[in-house]
């Protein structure tokens, strides 16, 4: 049996073993704690990520680390920039920035883009930089070949560097052909695939191709799968469609309709536990379980809206205008609407002609919001010659006061999981 070798020192035996104190002989070497101590002070890394980072790290000077360090400097990147690539990709810190870095810079320099244009690319993934000129030169072309332009390339890549890693043979040209079957044009299929290469490049090939097929011979038209492929291409290379396809199909939608879409991106980007969270916000103003899902056949966005914007508009509804929150239960397109800047003004103009006898009281609450604001004005304010005036500031102060908190970045409308 192993047994380790003790030593004593000054106060008595210790119970570190010799083995022990010979790792950390070798872990705390020169170099390595030179590196250690550079990341701490250049960076402000924590010790234990230091330690980490240093792992693939060599240098006993700040020579090479600080020249790579004035390289970004003069291509333009700030110290926030700096500060994030080196904590994602420590290892650039020891490289040779003219053979590993400056080749692909200048190759898309040479293709119209511009230094912003390479600041934003390396920040959004420097992984960028390790991919080789050879793939980057390839990929290129090849888009190239398939009617897009330089600058609609770069522009693309600027914000979608990942697909620089992606194989073309292996990936990206099988992808293209399978998207071809489903979008129109070359470019929607570029666009397509650039936007979203990091959903390309985390599924497998295959089980996009198996989902795809699994689709259509569920009956889901081709018009809902290209929608899917350019908005949530995530779905459609994901385990277990299938139960997901059953599921939407048990609640009533149907699969060749474009509602399916909508309704299987709610139920398969959404947590069971979120579903039942949004449910439940709906009930606490006295929805059923039944009305919930009815409204949903009806808007299937309206389980993509947020919790907060469901008890915003309610308690709006309920508590300021005193109407009934059943009404919506058959208005769920109200939901994905502006509540500052839609529901609110035009409620409050409903309102005060309800108030004032101008509007009967079993008029449909759901056609004011559905309107034009042009329709809405001429039907709901212009018609009302003695009031328009009145109706017409208060339509618009509301108006405005949306407009100022938004530009303000007060306000968020948009329907999110």
């Amino acid at each position: 049996m192993f047994k380790p070798f003790l030593f004593r020192n000054a106060f008595g035996l210790s119970t570190t073993p010799l083995y022990q104190i010979s790792i950390r002989f070798f872990n705390t070497a020169p170099s390595q704690s030179f590196t250690v101590s550079y990341l701490i002070h250049k960076f402000g890394f924590s010790h234990e990520f230091a330690l980490k980072a240093s792992k693939p790290l060599y240098f006993k000077t700040s020579l090479k680390p600080d020249s790579v360090l004035n390289f970004f400097k003069n291509y333009g990147f700030n110290d926030s920039d700096i500060h994030n690539i080196i904590k994602r990709e420590p290892w650039l810190l020891s490289c040779d920035t003219h053979k590993t870095i400056l080749p692909k810079f200048q190759f898309l320099l040479a293709k119209g883009a511009s230094q912003s244009d390479i600041v934003r690319m390396v920040v959004v993934n420097p992984k960028f930089v390790k991919s080789s000129l050879k793939n980057h030169e390839i990929m290129f072309h090849f888009f190239l070949s398939k009617g897009a332009s330089s600058s609609e390339i770069v522009s693309l890549l600027t914000s979608n560097p990942i697909i620089l890693h992606i194989s073309l043979e292996k990936r990206i040209i099988p992808l293209f052909e399978l998207l071809s079957k489903f979008l129109k044009t070359n470019k929607d299929i570029i666009i397509c695939l650039i936007r979203h290469s990091t959903a390309f490049s985390m599924n497998s090939y295959h089980l996009i191709m198996d989902n795809v097929n699994l689709m259509s011979d569920f009956g889901v038209s081709d018009n809902v799968i290209a929608s899917l492929l350019q908005s949530r291409p995530s779905i459609v290379g994901s385990k277990e469609l299938i139960k997901s396809l059953e599921e939407v199909k048990s609640l009533g939608f149907d699969p060749s309709t474009a509602s399916f879409g909508v309704a299987l991106a709610a139920k398969k980007c959404m947590r069971k536990k979120r579903w039942d969270e949004k449910v439940d916000a709906f009930k606490k103003w006295g929805w059923s379980d039944e009305a919930v899902i009815q409204a949903f056949r009806l808007q299937p966005n309206l389980m993509l809206v947020s919790i907060h914007k469901i008890d915003s508009l309610m308690s709006f509804w309920v508590n300021q205008l005193g109407w009934n929150s059943l009404a919506l239960t058959k208005l769920p397109n109200v939901f994905c609407l502006s509540l500052e800047k839609r529901i609110i003004p035009r409620a409050l103009v409903v309102q005060f002609l309800l108030m004032k006898g101008l509007r009967k009281k079993n008029a449909s609450l759901g056609t004011p919001f559905a309107y034009s604001e042009k329709m809405f004005l001429s039907k709901f304010v212009f018609s009302f010659k003695e009031e328009s005036d009145y109706l017409l500031k208060l339509y618009e102060e509301k108006g405005k006061l949306a407009n100022t908190k938004e530009n303000n970045g007060m306000l968020s409308t948009k329907c999110v999981i």
